[in-house]
């Protein structure tokens, strides 16, 4: 029988990481006004009795679709304190796609302030007055203080099922375990400086694990409702930040604002980026600008973190291609499609042994026994190992085009496309012509005042990569677009190509 224990819990970290200072700052959030620790501990115990009340236990389900604010934490940690399992779910989520995951999760309580198209649950908790449900906000005010203790769990327990980006298919339900999780702060040293963590993309996602940690290590939390660089660089500058975690996209967004508006981000310790592939150009510009202060981190909610390339280095530009080496406690293998280990340099699947892998797709026990086999999670990734063990990643197996002549991995030509002094950010997706035969296509886009000659782009691929490589077609947009974690959005792309919007042609933006 496997024990329980309240040191399975992470919420208990997180507790003890707020303190017993009951006037320390510990949120401050992008309007001005703050939460200190006394606070923040009672409004997570009043919305644990509110709750409980309601019935949550271990085994309840609760769902959680809103933009960040305090009361986001304070749900999921009240939550997870009660040893009942969370949701998070990203707040641009479609109507259809949260009726299939509350569904799929048995939510017993949705907590959202999104009151249209709600799916049907047993029970509905809204950020204020609503006739779609109770109003979560009053319930806490009118809750009990009373400290309620964290439930003991068992590792294996659930704490929390994250969904994929979906931007390689239907989102999937990935099961996190409780002891796996509360792992990160028995295995980390706590820095001798408290983290003050600049979260400004969705807690449903890094962001949210980040506070987390940040919390947990008795720092702070700069919570903004969503990215914007302006604001981002004014109170890195204002609360002294020192981490923040962003996708590729948004770090190049920050960096060009600090070119135009320079200010004092020389509190900054560690900037983690990742989740989608980097310029080597653009991770060296701002190298440039902000100093050795980048981690890059890959991993995958199915592996957990695989492998990272240090701040130390991001001062090599022959590694900022690369993914960095294995982190402690983790094998990284490249498997060709037999499952034989491939030679040295040579590029197959990655496959790893982490010990902080998930424990398989919610429901899907066939797709999670193809990822999860022979004790390593298949990431359907590809990529290879050099000779100093830094693994390149060349792309995705499903996100390969195939083209007359050979496969297409779209992370080497957006490396190409981002070398170009006039394209500032860069996405590749592959779509079907009308003989089902697949061509790549590229949107762009250009830095402020530039102009580009498409032909030029084309032969710059060409000549770095061979013709099979280079876009039949190349789209100008004023931004890529991007999904709610932050990736650049290729379905929404490949929808805008076949609708039309660009018929494979250039356009202006």
């Amino acid at each position: 029988m496997k024990t329980e224990s309240s040191s399975n819990n992470y919420v208990g970290a997180v507790l003890r990481g707020i303190g017993d200072d009951p006037d320390r700052i510990v949120i401050h959030q992008a309007d001005g006004r703050t939460v200190r620790a006394a606070e923040l501990i009672d409004l997570i115990h009043r919305t644990a009795h509110v709750l409980r009340d309601r019935g949550v236990r271990r085994g309840s389900t609760v769902s959680i679709m809103s933009g960040n604010r305090v009361e986001v934490l304070t749900i999921r940690y009240a939550t997870n304190l009660l040893g009942a399992r969370s949701v998070s779910l990203y707040e641009g989520m479609s109507a259809e796609t949260l009726a299939v995951i509350a569904a799929d999760v048995e939510t017993d309580i949705l907590v959202t302030d999104k009151v249209d198209a709600l799916p049907k649950v047993k029970d509905v908790l809204t950020f204020g007055p609503s006739t779609a449900g109770a109003d979560l906000l009053a319930l806490v005010e009118q809750a009990p203080s009373t400290p309620i203790p964290v439930e003991p769990v068992r590792a294996d327990e659930i704490w929390s099922v994250r969904h994929t980006g979906g931007t390689t298919g239907h989102p999937k339900g990935i099961l996190r375990a409780f002891g796996t999780y509360a792992a990160r702060w028995s295995d980390a040293a706590n820095p001798a400086e408290p983290p003050v963590f600049l979260a400004c993309t969705t807690l449903a996602h890094v962001a949210g694990t980040e506070t987390d940690r940040a919390l947990g290590q008795g720092g702070s939390v700069v919570l903004h409702p969503r990215f914007d660089p302006v604001k981002a660089l004014a109170d890195i500058e204002r609360h002294r930040v020192t981490d923040s975690a962003l996708m590729p996209p948004l770090l190049y967004q920050l960096t060009d604002q600090m070119l135009r508006e320079p200010v004092d981000t020389s509190s900054l310790r560690n900037v983690a980026y990742g989740g989608c592939a980097s310029s080597p150009d653009r991770i060296a510009q701002a190298v440039a600008v902000f100093g050795a202060v980048f981690t890059q981190v890959y991993g995958q909610l199915e592996a957990g973190f695989i492998s990272a390339l240090s701040p130390e280095d991001h001062l090599r530009y022959e590694l900022l291609g690369t993914a960095g080496r294995a982190l402690p406690g983790v094998e990284i293998r490249i498997l060709a499609e037999d499952g034989s280990e491939v030679k040295q340099g040579e590029s197959g699947e990655i496959c790893v042994r982490t010990p902080s892998a998930s424990a398989g797709y919610l429901n899907n026990p066939e797709l999670s026994a193809q990822v999860w086999r022979d004790g390593l999670v298949h990431t359907g990734d590809v990529g290879f190992l050099d000779e100093e063990a830094y693994l390149h990643i060349n792309g995705r197996v499903r996100d390969m085009v195939i083209v007359l002549g050979g496969h297409v991995y779209p992370t080497e030509v957006e490396d190409v496309l981002l070398s170009h002094p006039a394209v500032a950010a860069a996405a590749v997706f592959g779509v079907r012509d009308a003989d089902s035969m697949e061509q790549v296509e590229a949107a762009l886009v250009l830095r402020p005042g530039a102009t580009i000659d498409l032909d030029a782009v084309r032969s710059l691929v060409t000549t770095h990569m061979g013709a099979q490589y280079a876009p039949s077609g190349i789209t100008v947009l004023d931004a890529i677009p991007l999904t709610d974690v932050g990736k650049p959005d290729k379905q929404l792309l490949r929808a805008s190509w076949r609708a039309g919007i660009s018929g494979g042609q250039p356009v202006a933006g």
